[in-house]
C-alpha cells in the first residue's frame, strides 16, 4: 500500500524529468503572475495540488473571463479552460522547453488570454530564457505521476496540520520558483530585513516574502544530488533552533541548507508514514516556536475534526 501511495522517488532516476518539468511550471506559474494582484509573501503566485496534478486556480484575463491552467498527470496533459467554454489540451510528452513554451504561449493567444511573461526563469543560477532552452527536453511520464502522487500525500498531512494553528498561517501551496510544497507559519512580529541573493528574484520580492517571523515547512522532491524531503525551517533562524530535539529519529539539521530535513524515503518505508511527518512538521514547529519565544497559547489549538465545528475561546 505505501507504494502506491508513497511511490518511490530516487532523485537520481528521475533528474531530467525534474530538470524540465521545474522549468515547464516557472512558465505556467509566470502567467499566474502577470495577470494577478500582488499578494503578501508571493502567495498569489503559487501552484495549488489537484485530484489530477497542479493547477493555478482561476486566473483574472482582461476582459473579464476568468481561466485556469492546469498540469494534468494521469492523463499527462496541460490544459488551459476559460470561463466562456474554449479551451486547449497540449500533450505531456519528452519536449525542449523552447517547445513547450511556443506551445502554451500559442494556446494562450488563440485563446485571446493576451498574456505576456518573463521568459527569464526564476531561483535557478545558470538558466537561460524559455525559449532558449533546448537542452531540457525529457519527460518520463511515470516518474512525473509519482512526484505528483508524493505532493498529494504531502498537501494533506501539511492541511490536517495547518489546522492546529489560530494565528496567520499560509495556503499550502507549490511554489514553482523553488519547485516545491510549503505551508508557513507566522509569529506576528516583524523579522529582519532579508539580505541574501536569489538567482533571478529582485531583492525587494525576497524582503517581502521574509518581512515577518516564520516557521516554515515544506516538501521538497529533490536537487543538487539530495533525494526527496520534508523540510522545516525558521526565519530568522533563532538561538538553540538548530539543536532542538525533533522527531522522528531519521530528521536530522543540514548544516548545510539551515534546516531540519526527513528523508522522503524513510517515511515511505516507515509503518505509520502520516505518523512520522505530522510529527516532523508538529516538532520542528516547536523547535521554532520555542527558540525564539512566539505566544504560543494564543496562537495555538488543537487539530481540527472533519464535520465539527471548533468550539472558540472566551
Amino acid at each position: 500500500m505505501n507504494a502506491d501511495l508513497w511511490p518511490p522517488l530516487p532523485y537520481a532516476q528521475w533528474k531530467d524529468t525534474y530538470e524540465t518539468l521545474h522549468l515547464w511550471t516557472q512558465v505556467v506559474g509566470k502567467i499566474r503572475l502577470a495577470r494577478t494582484p500582488w499578494l503578501n509573501h508571493s502567495w498569489h503566485v503559487a501552484l495549488y495540488v489537484t485530484a489530477k496534478g497542479l493547477t493555478t486556480s482561476p486566473i483574472p484575463a482582461p476582459d473579464g473571463r476568468v481561466f485556469g491552467i492546469e498540469f494534468d498527470f494521469n492523463r499527462h496533459v496541460l490544459t488551459v479552460d476559460v470561463s466562456d467554454g474554449a479551451g486547449r489540451e497540449i500533450p505531456l510528452r519528452p519536449m525542449s522547453v523552447a517547445e513547450f513554451y511556443a506551445l502554451l504561449m500559442q494556446a494562450i493567444a488563440e485563446l485571446h488570454l493576451d498574456v505576456k511573461i518573463q521568459t527569464m526563469p526564476c531561483e535557478i543560477a545558470g538558466a537561460v530564457p524559455f525559449d532558449k532552452d533546448q537542452v531540457h527536453a525529457s519527460y518520463d511520464a511515470r516518474y512525473a505521476n509519482r512526484f505528483w502522487r508524493a505532493l498529494t500525500q504531502a498537501d494533506r498531512l501539511f492541511k490536517q496540520f495547518r489546522t492546529g494553528f489560530l494565528g496567520k498561517s499560509s495556503p499550502v501551496h507549490f511554489f514553482w520558483g523553488s519547485f516545491d510544497l510549503a505551508v508557513t507559519r507566522f509569529s506576528g512580529r516583524t523579522a529582519p530585513k532579508f539580505e541574501g541573493n536569489v538567482p533571478g528574484l529582485a531583492i525587494e520580492v525576497m524582503q517581502e516574502a521574509y518581512s515577518h517571523e516564520v516557521s516554515s515547512a515544506g516538501f521538497w522532491p529533490g536537487g543538487n544530488g539530495v533525494d526527496a524531503s520534508f523540510y522545516s525551517y525558521a526565519y530568522p533562524t533563532p538561538a538553540g533552533f538548530r539543536n532542538y530535539p525533533v522527531e522522528p529519529a531519521e530528521a536530522q539539521f543540514s548544516e548545510a541548507l539551515g534546516e531540519f530535513l526527513l528523508p522522503y524515503e524513510a517515511v515511505r518505508n516507515c509503518a505509520d508514514p502520516d505518523a512520522a511527518v505530522l510529527r516532523f512538521l508538529q516538532t520542528t514547529y516547536e523547535a521554532a516556536a520555542t527558540s525564539a519565544d512566539w505566544d504560543r497559547t494564543s496562537l495555538e489549538c488543537n487539530q481540527g475534526t472533519a464535520g465539527l465545528p471548533r468550539k472558540p475561546r472566551f
